[in-house]
């Protein structure tokens, strides 16, 4: 039994409208003078990468190959641009997909080989090239998470590099940046915020988490300081995410929005996440559905699975997500919980169905299969499932 647990975050994180102004001070206090910053095309067409090129105030070179959950090729890519320039300092600038494209090159950088050979947890045997996360959409996280997620489409499934030496050394979140993003990035990176919340918060319990004698994880399960962010991030998402979606220039709902991804992030890289992640993951290497839109829609059907076991603690989403459960037993109130979700997610515009993002019947035991094989997700969720009560799931969805 685990009685103890841990809770980390960026070296540094700097929070607020206009905070990208202090990205030229980190620089300097990192002694950096060459940076290498992954980043995508649109950013560079709205202007948000000159705006960090020159917040930066020194020598960059700009890789914009980064693509919505980003494939191997890609990722290999982006690697040799960074080792061709040699940096001493990379900047993931963008949505979880290009944040995740730099911490792997930081990797690589810092260690060598292909990057499939970190594939896993704990594989990373240091620390990594020095390395500074900009988020411009608020729903992943990847600013303070200790994850880096990417297609390995030689096996069609998402895979994962977990290692503590993954949290970046400092995270710039300026709440300015993510005005851009438009109505359907908004809402999938913002349901994919509140994914993480309800997973971590929702987590098997740190002192009875299933860690097999002689592994380590990231990953440890539900504790008092991630269940503090976890609530924050709910009650944040439950206030602001229509308000974001509906207008994009609401300062006040995307200074709510940015706050609750990063709080999320600290919840779900310190607890973990679970069964919504290991059946997304199958899913959004089949279909190319964005990676939040997969959580969302999942998100309600796994949440009646695992209702027996956290009637509680969705009673207390429920109100977190600002529903009033007065006189509502605990089943009353769990349920609002998922109503409260489904409401959400349709007001936002996220799919409902599995069919309706293409997704075949007979598709299903393989994405079931595929999605039990992941045992450090499976141990995280309060339900530990067969293969075949996740099939279940899946066809629940479908």
């Amino acid at each position: 039994m685990r009685t103890t647990f841990s809770f980390r975050a960026s070296g540094n994180l700097i929070f607020g409208r206009h905070s990208v102004r202090e990205l030229r001070n980190e620089l300097d206090r990192a002694g950096s003078k060459r940076v290498f910053v992954v980043t995508d095309k649109i950013l560079a067409r709205v202007g948000i990468v000159n705006l960090v090129r020159e917040a930066a105030g020194r020598e960059v070179e700009i890789f914009d190959g980064g693509e919505p959950e980003p494939s191997l090729s890609m990722i290999r890519t982006g690697i040799a641009a960074a080792k061709a320039f040699r940096p001493d300092t990379i900047i993931g600038l963008g949505g979880g997909s290009n944040m995740d494209a730099a911490k792997l090159a930081a990797v690589v950088l810092g260690h060598g080989g292909d990057v499939t050979d970190y594939v896993g947890e704990n594989k990373v045997p240091g620390p990594i090239m020095p390395l500074i996360c900009i988020p411009t959409t608020a729903g992943t996280g990847s600013e303070v998470s200790a994850a880096a997620v990417f297609t390995n489409t030689d096996i069609q499934l998402k895979v994962s590099v977990l290692s503590y030496y993954l949290r970046p050394a400092c995270a710039i979140v300026d709440p300015l940046l993510t005005v851009t993003s438009p109505p359907k990035v908004t809402a999938d990176s913002g349901i994919d915020a509140l994914t993480h919340a309800i997973e971590g918060f929702t987590a098997v319990d740190n002192a009875t988490y299933p860690l097999p004698a002689g592994e380590t994880s990231v990953y440890q399960g539900k504790n008092p300081f991630a269940d503090m962010c976890a609530e924050r991030a709910i009650t944040l998402v439950g206030r602001f995410l229509r308000r974001a979606v509906k207008d994009g220039n609401d300062l006040e709902a995307r200074d709510g929005m940015a706050l609750a991804a990063t709080l999320g992030g600290m919840a779900f890289s310190n607890a973990g996440v679970a069964l919504v992640h290991a059946m997304e993951y199958p899913v959004g290497a089949a279909v190319h559905v964005s990676h939040g839109a997969g959580n969302g829609l999942l998100l309600p059907y796994v949440m009646r699975y695992n209702m027996p076991i956290r009637e509680e603690a969705f009673g207390h989403i429920a109100e977190l997500l600002g529903t009033d459960t007065t006189g509502e037993f605990e089943a009353g109130a769990a349920e609002a919980a998922i109503k409260a979700v489904e409401d959400l997610r349709r007001d936002i515009g996220i799919p409902t169905r599995l069919r309706d993002l293409g997704v075949k019947e007979e598709m299903l035991p393989t994405f079931a299969e595929k999605a039990f094989s992941f045992k450090r997700l499976m141990r995280v969720n309060p339900r530990y499932p067969t293969q075949a009560e996740i099939e279940q799931v899946y066809r629940e969805a479908y």
